[in-house]
């Protein structure tokens, strides 16, 4: 094969990356070495703190279960009381998402976001303080409510706002947050079993606020996602956040060119094929149909995979293999969250550009089955003749589990769906994911406490039997992603699309009886 062959073969595998290398800066300095891209990254480090302020809840809650102070301030809630003071967060989301969705595609990406931050901090106090289960659970369910404030636009805007060669890892790396927020929830909880006092669990449910805190103070310095500038027919302000943040200050520069072309041109196309934007659009063509049966399966087999078992009630899990002390749980707890935001980031998040999306998920869901089986089986052993080897021999497998787990479920979670979509859909598509997994969440927050307590070790069959189902529908439903650019990912769904040069409105102030500004594009209005 001759070099022109070979050249245009390497096109073909990955057209996206082929052509925009074209117009990156020659010998570029690494980004921590380049001054606007470690401005930037440090930006996107404000949305991507939105992922631990929801991992806070769980390891929290996880956390909390094992408090002596904190079962007899509730009344040692059990059950279906239990799923329920863990069930309304979730459900808070879901309802929010249904309006946070419009607010982030009328109003941008950051305002939600802002809402989201003081109202967390809020109703983080107030959870702190409560006096009852009753003011616990209300404290709870807003709560949730506001954290989708936080959750649907920050994974959004890293993708559209990230450095061409870096919205892989950016946007995968977005959820391995959650572990960070689940270290200092983990740590805080077994730090503060050693009061004898009510604060055992009023000062971790008050730091629930810190992280938003943090972010609120670091909101000022994040642009606004260009994405959304172009598609309000803002473009000279869209120019100028990739000129400052992608270019440097180079205002000729040929990869702002590109992308400016870039995004015009999808919001141009894409407002050709949809003469409003609604949620009927998810499934009204063949395309969206399946990228809208990608999200849901990946949002509800975040949570039916069989982790729900161990992120919320790891207590349970525990009390299974003999492991029952405070002291051990928490500590077990604190352990597997560091070791979870190690694998998440390391072999998970930066390997999406060099292994791909749909291996990764592949290889992910394989190991969590053949961990499961085994983890099944050792439980069973120790159940019948209780033997400390293999209770610990399944603590083991806890870990190896989670290992296969972080690998592309907790860092493809946002990531894979904010990709598949094109913009004028992205906010409703990664609400239609957040709404299937909270669901998902929801029912296992209900059926795992009563099931656990019901039948025991017998309940990990089930998830054995899911891992296995789930593994088929990857192989046959899951693209690979790798290689394209955030807006020709819609070839892989849709086919090659029109080159630029035969897209007319892209020839602005064309268009005869628009009525349309020069600079302006095709505007899809949105439908609530």
């Amino acid at each position: 094969m001759g070099p022109f062959s070979r050249q245009k073969a390497e096109a073909k595998q990955a057209p996206a990356v082929f052509e925009i290398s074209q117009y990156l800066p020659e010998n570029q300095k690494p980004w921590y070495r380049t001054p606007h891209l470690l401005k930037l990254n440090l930006c996107l480090l404000v949305p991507m703190l939105s992922s631990a302020s929801v991992g806070y809840d769980g390891s929290m809650m996880n956390g909390l279960q094992t408090l002596p102070q904190w079962r007899d301030h509730f009344g040692n809630p059990r059950g279906a009381l239990l799923g329920l003071m863990n069930s309304v967060y979730p459900l808070g989301k879901v309802v929010a998402l249904f309006f946070v969705s419009y607010i982030c595609d009328r109003f941008g990406r950051k305002l939600p976001l802002l809402v989201g931050l003081v109202a967390c901090i809020s109703f983080a106090i107030l959870q702190g303080l409560s006096p009852n289960f009753h003011s616990f659970v209300i404290a709870r369910s807003f709560l949730g409510f506001f954290t989708s404030f936080l959750s649907q636009p920050s994974p959004i805007i890293i993708a559209e706002l990230a450095y061409p060669t870096h919205r892989g890892k950016a946007t995968a790396l977005y959820n391995t947050f959650y572990y960070f927020g689940a270290i200092i929830a983990a740590w805080c909880t077994y730090g503060t079993n050693k009061l004898d006092t009510k604060w055992a669990w009023g000062i971790p449910s008050m730091l629930q606020g810190a992280v938003p805190l943090l972010q609120l103070l670091g909101w000022w310095f994040l642009p606004e996602s260009p994405r959304w500038l172009v598609s309000q027919g803002r473009q000279e302000e869209a120019r100028q956040v990739l000129i400052d943040n992608h270019a440097g200050g180079q205002a000729d520069s040929p990869l702002v060119q590109f992308e400016m072309e870039e995004i015009e041109r999808a919001l141009v196309l894409e407002a050709e094929s949809m003469s409003t934007v609604s949620w009927v659009e998810l499934v009204r063509t063949p395309a969206n149909r399946k990228r809208t049966l990608i999200a849901g399966l990946v949002g509800w087999f975040a949570q039916w995979n069989g982790v729900g078992v161990v992120s919320y009630y790891l207590s349970l899990v525990l009390n299974t293999i003999g492991i029952t002390k405070s002291k051990d749980q928490t500590l077990i707890n604190g352990l597997l969250q560091i070791f979870n935001w190690i694998i998440s980031t390391g072999l998970g998040a930066l390997a999406v550009d060099r292994v791909g999306r749909r291996a990764l998920f592949l290889i992910s869901t394989s190991g969590m089955l053949v961990s499961y089986i085994i983890w099944t089986g050792l439980t069973s052993y120790f159940n019948d003749t209780q033997n400390s080897t293999s209770g610990r021999a399944v603590l083991a497998f806890i870990f190896i589990y989670y290992f296969f787990y972080d690998i592309a479920w907790t860092p493809l979670l946002q990531a894979y769906p904010v990709e598949i979509f094109p913009y004028t859909l992205r906010a409703r598509g990664l609400s239609f994911t957040y709404v299937c997994s909270f669901t998902g969440l929801i029912v296992g927050n209900q059926v795992n406490p009563i099931a656990m307590e019901a039948i025991g070790w017998k309940y990990y069959i089930v998830f054995c039997c899911i891992l296995a189902v789930l593994l088929v529908i990857i192989y046959f439903l899951f693209p690979e992603t790798k290689g394209y650019t955030l807006e020709e990912i819609s070839e892989i769904f849709e086919g090659k699309q029109p080159a630029k040069e035969d897209i007319a409105t892209v020839e602005l102030g064309q268009e005869a009886g628009t009525g349309r500004k020069d600079g302006d594009i095709k505007h899809v209005e949105s439908a609530s």
